[in-house]
């Protein structure tokens, strides 16, 4: 299924998740920063502030024209379609926001960024979580799959990567995805409500996150991988 990024408009508007889930990742950004699948680029202007130079690789045709006509006056950005002229051993942060579950041969793709990566640079993945949350709505849009500790940590030493950290985030985002797959036979319906109520609710969640739940359960798996 060819990606359109149709639900990107709504998650980009659940300002206090993005909040959340940027807050989880910003201590590792620096440097030189590659971002994969950016769409809108909704990040850019966090980590533009903190780093030398940015490189977006962007191969839905709709977001990387807007990425180009929007940053072609800033000289520390360049935006792409494709991994193409780009050095290994090069970036010092590269980040696969909620991308990775898009791309049909994640080992591949996880193998080329990694390679990419300077001595002591960071690779950041956020994936959805847990395979039995799969709904109608992955589908739609594209997802292949979604991951757990367990199988993230398979594929990542299929790649030859042993040193990463995991963690679920997102309790309150589990719960109504489970709740939604469980007992709504059309779970798109009414979904930028649906959107809403959850990023309301995600102060809560930071809460359970942080006192009780932060290694077991969650809506989303965020991975950082250290290149030594």
């Amino acid at each position: 299924m060819k990606y359109t990024g149709w639900e990107l408009h709504n998650f980009d508007q659940a300002k206090l998740y993005r909040s959340y889930q940027f807050s989880l990742i910003k201590n590792q950004i620096k440097g030189n920063i590659l971002e994969v699948g950016p769409g809108n680029c909704i990040y850019l202007r966090n980590y533009s502030k903190i780093c030398e130079k940015i490189t977006l690789i962007e191969p839905t045709l709709k977001y990387f024209n807007f990425l180009k006509k929007k940053n072609k006056k800033k000289r520390n950005i360049i935006v792409k379609k494709n991994f193409k002229n780009l050095k290994k051993n090069s970036f010092d942060t590269i980040l696969y926001l909620d991308v990775i579950e898009h791309i049909k041969e994640d080992a591949k793709e996880i193998k080329k960024a990694f390679n990419l990566l300077k001595k002591n640079g960071t690779l950041i993945i956020c994936v959805p979580a847990f395979q039995f949350l799969y709904t109608a709505y992955d589908k739609r849009i594209g997802h292949y799959r979604r991951y757990s500790k367990k199988n993230i940590k398979d594929l990542l030493y299929s790649c030859g990567i042993k040193k990463f950290k995991s963690q679920y985030f997102d309790f309150i985002g589990f719960c109504l995805i489970l709740f939604s797959k469980l007992l709504i036979k059309d779970n798109l319906r009414n979904f930028s409500l649906k959107i809403k109520l959850w990023n309301y609710l995600i102060p809560i969640s930071r809460i359970i996150d942080l006192i009780f739940m932060k290694y077991f359960f969650g809506k989303s798996l965020l991975i950082k991988i250290k290149k030594l």
